[in-house]
C-alpha cells in the first residue's frame, strides 16, 4: 500500500495557442486514478497547470503527504517561489503588468492552502513510466482522440509507478527563493548567458520562446545547471 499520494502531470499544446490537453496520473493507497482533459484553444504552459491543478484538488481531500512529478519548469517554479509574491502584489509582476495565466495560479493558490507537497522536477522523457503515461494522456486529448482513463486497483495497473530508476536525471525541486543567488544563468537560442540580478535575466528571456532560465545559489549548482542544459 502507498502511504502517500504520488502524482505524475504533464500537458501539451499543438500550437501555442492551439488544441491541447493534460494528463495526470495519481497512485494514492492501494488505488490508482488517471485524470486528464482537453482545451480546444490552449498553451502549453496552461495545460501543465492544469494537470497540477485538478490532480491537487482531487487528492487534496486525502489529507496525505504528497509528491508532485513534472517536467515543467514553468509550474514548479511558479508553485514554489513565485505564487507568493505574486498573490501579496494582486497578481502583478514586478513590471506592474498582470501575471500570466492569473486565472489559473489563482486557483491553484487555492487549493495549495492547507497541503503537504514535496515538488520533484523531472527532464523530459527519462523513463518514468508515471510521466510517460501523463505525457501520453495529455497527447492523447490534444489530438482529440480517445484515451480511456484507468480508475481502480494498483495491483491491475499495467505500470511500476515505484520505479523511479532515472533518478539520477531527477531533481528535488526545494524551495530556492529564501536562498541568496550566486548568479542568475539564461539560455536564448543555445547561448548561454550569466547574469548578476534575476531583473538582468528576466529581460532576456521576457517574451521569448523555448528559452530556459534558473537562478544558483553556488558554483557547484551553476556549474551543475550549465551541464544540464547541455551548455559547454
Amino acid at each position: 500500500m502507498n502511504s502517500e499520494i504520488k502524482i505524475f502531470t504533464d500537458g501539451s499544446s499543438r500550437g501555442n495557442p492551439g488544441p491541447g490537453g493534460w494528463g495526470a496520473v495519481v497512485w494514492y493507497g492501494d488505488d490508482v486514478r488517471e485524470l486528464g482533459g482537453r482545451e480546444e484553444k490552449t498553451t502549453n504552459n496552461r495545460m501543465e497547470l492544469e494537470a497540477i491543478l485538478q490532480s491537487v484538488l482531487f487528492a487534496k481531500k486525502m489529507n496525505l503527504p504528497t509528491t508532485i512529478y513534472s517536467d515543467s519548469n514553468y509550474a514548479i517554479q511558479g508553485a514554489t517561489a513565485w505564487i507568493n509574491n505574486w498573490k501579496r502584489n494582486n497578481w502583478q509582476t514586478k513590471q506592474k503588468t498582470e501575471v500570466l495565466n492569473r486565472d489559473i495560479w489563482e486557483k491553484l493558490s487555492e487549493a495549495l492552502e492547507n497541503t503537504n507537497i514535496k515538488w520533484i522536477q523531472l527532464e523530459g522523457h527519462v523513463g518514468v513510466l508515471g510521466n510517460e503515461r501523463a505525457d501520453e494522456i495529455a497527447t492523447l486529448m490534444a489530438d482529440d482522440k480517445a484515451v480511456e482513463l484507468f480508475d481502480g486497483s494498483y495491483d491491475s495497473y499495467d505500470k511500476d509507478l515505484d520505479d523511479l530508476t532515472s533518478v539520477s536525471s531527477i531533481k528535488e525541486k526545494k524551495d530556492r527563493s529564501k536562498m541568496k543567488a550566486y548568479s542568475y544563468l539564461s539560455l536564448v537560442d543555445g547561448e548561454l548567458m550569466k547574469h548578476q540580478t534575476w531583473t538582468e535575466c528576466e529581460a532576456r528571456v521576457k517574451g521569448k520562446k523555448d528559452v530556459k532560465f534558473k537562478k544558483s545559489v553556488s558554483a557547484e549548482d551553476e556549474i551543475e545547471i550549465i551541464r544540464e542544459w547541455g551548455v559547454e
